[in-house]
C-alpha cells in the first residue's frame, strides 16, 4: 500500500522553525495550484495501531517517528503550506501524546483543537466528532497515519464549485487491504467497496485515505448503520452521498503515497 519513499525532511521539534519544510512543500509537486477554498482540516489520531506492535506502547501510531518527526507534523506542515489554517485532531487512545506535542498548534504557526473518539466505533461516528469544528465549511480529512507527496494537498484545497466531496485515489495498490474505487469516465466515484474478496467486482483505483468535504457529507454520516463487521464506516456515508445524485470526484494523488500500516512499511521509510 505504498508507492517509493515519500520526500520528508528531517525532524522538527516543536519550537523549531519550519520555514524549510514549508518551502520543500512548495515545490514538491508540479501540478499548477489553484487558490484554496478550504482552510480546515480534521485529522484522525485516535487509534493505536495495534499492527505495530510494541511501538505503540506509549504512543499512538500518528506519532511514530518517520525521517525525525512523528507522521502527524508531515500531515500537518503539508496542509498549512496549502493553507489549511485550523486543525481539528480527533485524539483517543494515549492523548496526551499529541496534546502535549502539538498544544494549541501556535508553535508551528497554526491553530490546533481536538475532540475525543471515546468509543472506537468506525470511521464514519469520527466525523460527525468534526460537525462544530467544521461550521458550513468545506473540509479536508485524513487519516492520521497517510503520509504523501505535500504537493497533493493543494489540490485537495481547491474542490471545484459543483464537488460535493473529493477522494483520493492512488493506481495498482491492492485493493483487497483497502477500498476499491469505481469511477466514471468523468473520473467521479460511482462505487466504493471495501476490502473486496476474490470474485468481488474490483478496480484499479484504491482508496488513499485523504477526502475533501462539503457539509453535506454529515446528511450522510447521520445515517449510518453498523457495517458486517460492527463498526459505522466512513466508506458507507461517502457511497451513498455519490449514490444520491451528488458529484465525488476522484483525483489521483501524484508522486509518493504511504500507508504506515505496519512496522515493515516503517522501516522502509526510515532507511
Amino acid at each position: 500500500m505504498r508507492s517509493g519513499t515519500p520526500p520528508y525532511g528531517e525532524g522538527l521539534r516543536p519550537s523549531q522553525d519550519s520555514r524549510h519544510h514549508r518551502a520543500m512543500s512548495d515545490t514538491a509537486n508540479s501540478t499548477p495550484k489553484k487558490s484554496p477554498s478550504v482552510r480546515k482540516a480534521v485529522l484522525l489520531a485516535a487509534g493505536r495501531g495495534t499492527r505495530m506492535r510494541e511501538l505503540t506502547d506509549d504512543l499512538p501510531k500518528p506519532m511514530i517517528p518517520v525521517r525525525g518527526k512523528p507522521i502527524l507534523l508531515h500531515i500537518i506542515e503539508g496542509l498549512k503550506a496549502a493553507g489549511i489554517e485550523r486543525f481539528l485532531i480527533v485524539v483517543g487512545y494515549r492523548a496526551d501524546v499529541v496534546r502535549d506535542f502539538f498544544g494549541d498548534g501556535s508553535a508551528f504557526g497554526t491553530s490546533v483543537e481536538y475532540v475525543t473518539q471515546v468509543v472506537q466505533d468506525g470511521t464514519g461516528r469520527v466525523v460527525d466528532l468534526a460537525r462544530d469544528f467544521t461550521g458550513g465549511d468545506p473540509f479536508i480529512l485524513s487519516y492520521g497515519d497517510i503520509l504523501v507527496s505535500p504537493g497533493n494537498y493543494h489540490r485537495l484545497a481547491a474542490p471545484a464549485p459543483g464537488d460535493e466531496a473529493i477522494i483520493s485515489v492512488k493506481r495498482n495498490e491492492d485493493v483487497s487491504k483497502g477500498g476499491a474505487v469505481f469511477v466514471n469516465e468523468r473520473f467521479e466515484l460511482t462505487d466504493l467497496r471495501e476490502k473486496p474478496k476474490p470474485g468481488e467486482p474490483t478496480s484499479p483505483w484504491y482508496n488513499a485515505g485523504i477526502y475533501t468535504f462539503r457539509p453535506g457529507i454529515f446528511e450522510f454520516t447521520a445515517r449510518l448503520e453498523r457495517s458486517p463487521r460492527g463498526e459505522y464506516e466512513l466508506t458507507d456515508a461517502i457511497r451513498a452521498l455519490a449514490q444520491s445524485g451528488n458529484k465525488v470526484q476522484a483525483i489521483e494523488l501524484e508522486g509518493d503515497w504511504a500507508d504506515v500500516r505496519d512496522p515493515e512499511v516503517l522501516a522502509e521509510l526510515n532507511r
